[in-house]
């Protein structure tokens, strides 16, 4: 997985949360840790970023929220499931859309090794 410095970084933290927690636990759980984890690092983020959805031109606030924005260029979106499968690949594709980011990670924290549960992506 080719990765730039901050794609490595932010990987870097969560594979320390992983090694802390392994997989089982909720996402939110991840989440709260990841964030003290990006902090830590002094790596700048926001938590639960409001995204809208616009529409013909109009903005709309439909509750969408992206788990963290990462120095303003990557969407990080976390999971804890049993397998990523079609949904949550397009699900962190519209986010990049939507955030007018250009990279992402989708992070299972469900896996034995964390780098099995990672998937880069780029538009």
């Amino acid at each position: 997985m080719s990765q730039d410095p901050l794609t490595r970084k932010i990987i870097g933290c969560a594979i320390e949360v992983h090694r802390a927690l392994g997989p089982g636990l909720l996402e939110s759980a991840y989440q709260r840790c990841l964030a003290h984890e990006l902090a830590v690092q002094g790596v700048a983020f926001e938590a639960e970023k409001a995204i809208p959805v616009t529409y013909k031109g109009l903005e709309l606030d439909c509750g969408y929220r992206i788990d963290f924005l990462v120095e303003k260029e990557v969407v990080v979106e976390l999971k804890s499931v049993d397998k990523l499968v079609g949904l949550h690949h397009a699900q962190l594709l519209t986010y990049l859309r939507l955030a007018n980011a250009g990279c992402g990670l989708l992070i299972n924290f469900n896996t034995p090794r964390l780098v099995d549960g990672i998937k880069r992506f780029r538009i």
